[in-house]
């Protein structure tokens, strides 16, 4: 398979990530991750979606850390500090899924709490409902785990056919769009950093189209099977999106309905758009470190 490494001078003197990069291997590519906070701690998964990488979760891994929690945060293949394979083709959901599934199996990570949004929940709910033995809870904010059953908001075939076929692909200007509050300039470079060109972003352009929106999408039989495992799911599920994302507004009550975790939980609305990281990273923080005490009382 053909990939490329960004390199690590792009990466250089980023705005709050001071953080030491760690890698596993994951059939024959690179893949990079956040490792912070006690190694003996039950750890938090933090998952990013499209276009970002785990630099999206820089303020909520300080803020966890600082409360004596270890966080790990990877980067998914094709973004951030991990390979990028420069087939849009080589890219689809199992085959994420299976990245994921070695990154799991060789981090030896159990008694989980996963925390997801955007693509980070279509792999991550699919990622404890596989593997729920090493999971103790779970944190949703802006996402979904689609079956292809559910009707699709407008805007997001609109995003999906701009990924694919526009000339420019503008990473840092999407998630910029895409949050409530403007980036500064260092943090669009942060943005920009895993692709100097456009060679580097098939993985980027590939996601949208990987989201099943047909009952016949092969992705869809193994997400009706993990909602098979969701729908008994009794431990903590928590639901923390935000107050103005058009593309999964109203998911947090879907889920709410169907996950038996959910009840009783103090679900909560956080200020922002899409990537809820950026506008609300204190609120967000607060919400798992609240549920991890609760857990631990």
């Amino acid at each position: 398979m053909d990939f490329l490494r960004t390199p690590e001078h792009r990466f250089h003197n980023l705005p709050d990530y001071p953080f030491e990069p760690r890698y596993v291997e994951v059939e024959g590519l690179r893949m990079h991750y956040v490792d912070e906070g006690p190694a003996d701690a039950r750890p938090i998964l933090m998952l990013h979606g499209e276009p970002s990488w785990s630099y999206l979760y820089r303020h909520m891994i300080a803020l966890c850390v600082a409360k004596g929690h270890r966080v790990v945060a990877p980067d998914l293949i094709g973004f951030g500090k991990s390979d990028k394979p420069t087939d849009i083709n080589a890219y689809s959901y199992q085959q994420h899924m299976d990245w994921m599934q070695s990154f799991l199996d060789q981090t030896e990570l159990t008694d989980i709490t996963l925390v997801c949004q955007d693509w980070g929940s279509l792999l991550g709910l699919r990622l404890a409902a596989e593997n729920s033995d090493r999971f103790r809870a779970i944190v949703v904010g802006n996402g979904m785990l689609p079956t292809g059953d559910q009707k699709v908001p407008p805007v997001f075939k609109l995003w999906k056919g701009f990924a694919l076929n526009t000339p420019w692909f503008p990473v840092a200007r999407i998630v910029n769009l895409g949050s409530a509050r403007t980036l500064t300039k260092d943090e669009m470079r942060a943005y920009d950093a895993p692709f100097p060109d456009k060679t580097y972003k098939a993985g980027a352009r590939a996601f949208p189209a990987l989201v099943p929106i047909a009952p016949d999408d092969p992705a869809a039989p193994a997400n009706r099977a993990a909602w098979k495992v969701l729908e008994t799911w009794d431990k903590p599920f928590l639901t923390t999106f935000s107050s103005g994302d058009p593309i999964t507004r109203g998911g947090d009550a879907y889920m709410q309905g169907r996950i038996p975790g959910a009840e009783g939980q103090p679900h909560t609305t956080l200020q922002g758009g899409h990537f809820l990281q950026e506008d609300s990273p204190m609120a967000f923080s607060n919400a798992i470190i609240d549920l991890m005490a609760r857990m631990e009382a």
